[in-house]
């Protein structure tokens, strides 16, 4: 069954599969995980479609790896 990303209930354990997109509720979802400085960025959104089995909390685990990768 295909996920809706634009109205579907998105939570940690929510898959990424081959339909995904960048909806605002997919926004909505991250800036709620990440916080108020969430965005998207080209590398990002690549690495989220990189044919490679995530979850979305593996998206905003990455997401702040990567934020505190770049404070370091």
């Amino acid at each position: 069954m295909k996920f809706d990303w634009h109205g579907g209930q998105i939570s940690r354990e929510t898959m990424v599969d081959q339909d995904y997109r960048n909806t605002q509720n997919v926004r909505r979802f991250l800036l709620s995980e990440c916080g108020a400085e969430f965005k998207f960025d080209r590398p990002f959104m690549l690495w989220i479609r990189n044919d490679q089995i995530k979850s979305m909390g593996d998206v905003v685990d990455q997401w702040r790896r990567r934020q505190c990768d770049t404070l370091a």
